[in-house]
């Protein structure tokens, strides 16, 4: 059975507001520009059929699936294991949490079809190392996007493969910097990994 599970990042929160813890409900909400993102990211997942969307229960995870989710056609369900990197909590806490989910969201992805996570880029980092990407190239990845996250605002990656089996197939397929809501060209793409 193959499963296609698309990792998430919210889209582009309200990040001066310093009054807001960023990792308890319900911490910043989204920009204009984040709004605009989680419409576009909405056109995207809506062209690879999504069936069904988690989100973390912060607001900016919250609306960024609303809004995707309305364009989509499918209502968020909220997710408490998938919510922000707490104060405190290690990477393998982290990891602990959203694998706790995987083994649901990858049986239902096979039987109903594509499935979103609408995270943040903490737990994206622990599920991409957790399912075997090296540390050297999430590191890389973490360089290149903001507040050293392994994807930016509003991108998606794509887990791929057998929820029994490895190797998972992994790839940061979209971001919304592009302009219309298609997957990324070969040439834009950072590098597939299978793992």
């Amino acid at each position: 059975m193959i499963v296609k599970i698309y990792l998430v990042r919210h889209a582009t929160p309200d990040w001066s507001r310093t009054e807001i813890r960023y990792d308890i409900p319900p911490g910043p909400p989204l920009t204009a520009q984040g709004e605009a993102e989680a419409a576009k990211l909405g056109e995207f997942l809506r062209t690879v059929g999504i069936k069904r969307i988690y989100a973390s229960p912060l607001e900016r995870t919250r609306r960024t699936a609303e809004i995707a989710g309305g364009i989509v056609g499918v209502a968020p369900i909220e997710e408490e294991t998938i919510a922000e990197w707490r104060r405190g909590e290690s990477e393998t806490e982290v990891a602990a949490r959203f694998n706790g989910l995987w083994e649901k969201i990858c049986s239902e992805s096979g039987a109903i079809g594509p499935i979103a996570l609408v995270t943040h880029g903490g737990p994206v980092k622990a599920m991409l190392l957790s399912l075997g990407m090296p540390s050297a190239t999430v590191d890389e990845y973490c360089r290149k996007f903001d507040r050293g996250n392994p994807l930016p605002p509003a991108g998606v990656w794509l887990a791929t493969g057998c929820a029994t089996e490895t190797p998972w197939h992994l790839a940061l397929i979209w971001t919304p910097q592009e302009t219309t809501a298609k997957p990324l060209q070969p040439a834009l793409l950072t590098e597939t990994v299978y793992v």
